[in-house]
C-alpha cells in the first residue's frame, strides 16, 4: 500500500495502524466485520472478542472466577487484546510507533516475560496465548535488527504498520 492511502489494490488482508488508532476501529472498518461490545462480529456470527487493559481481567478472567493475584504477582494491561473464539486464542497486541528513539526500544526486550506471564494467567482457561508487537516503520532502522530477532527467537511476533488477518485467523472479508 502507498502512502495516502492510493494503490495496493482492493484486497484486504490486515489491519493497518496509523499512528494510535485502536483494533477496535481498525477491524470496524473492514466490510462485514462489525463490533458491538468489545464483541466482533464477521457476517454476524461472533468470531472473537476484545479486551483493552483492565478489561481483561475484568471481562474475562473476572467472570470465570480467575483471581490474578494467586497466579501473577503484577497485573498486566495489554494495549490491546484479541480473544478468537473458535481457537480459543489470545492475542496479546502491542503497538509500538516511535518518532524519535526513547524507552520503547527497552520496552520490546520484555516480550519473554510477558509472554510467559500471559501464558500462566490463562493456562486455567485452557486458552492459549501469542504476544505480538505492530511497529511502525521506525523500527525497521538497522539497530533494532538484534532486538527484531530476539522477539522472534523467544516465540513472539511481530509486523510493521499492519498485523495479517490471517495470522488472527481471522476471515478474510
Amino acid at each position: 500500500m502507498i502512502k495516502g492511502g492510493k494503490g495496493g489494490g482492493k484486497t484486504i488482508t490486515g489491519l493497518r495502524f496509523e499512528s494510535r488508532i485502536s483494533l477496535e476501529k481498525a477491524i470496524s472498518s473492514l466490510s462485514h466485520y462489525k463490533v458491538s461490545d468489545d464483541t466482533i462480529y464477521y457476517k454476524d456470527k461472533k468470531v472473537a472478542e476484545l479486551y483493552q487493559k483492565h478489561k481483561l481481567y475484568k471481562n474475562l478472567l473476572e467472570p470465570n472466577d480467575i483471581d490474578f493475584k494467586a497466579i501473577i504477582s503484577k497485573k498486566l494491561l495489554p494495549d490491546e487484546a484479541i480473544l478468537i473464539i473458535k481457537d480459543k486464542t489470545l492475542f496479546i497486541i502491542e503497538i509500538k510507533f516511535q518518532e524519535v528513539a526513547g524507552s520503547v526500544d527497552e520496552k520490546l526486550q520484555t516480550c519473554d516475560f510477558k509472554n510467559k506471564q500471559y501464558k500462566k494467567l490463562l493456562t486455567p482457561l485452557n486458552i492459549s496465548v501469542k504476544y505480538v508487537y505492530v511497529l511502525n516503520d521506525w523500527f525497521k532502522k538497522k539497530e533494532y535488527k538484534d532486538v527484531l530477532d530476539y522477539v522472534k527467537s523467544v516465540d513472539c511476533y511481530y509486523f510493521f504498520n499492519e498485523l495479517p488477518l490471517d495470522f488472527l485467523d481471522l476471515p478474510m472479508p
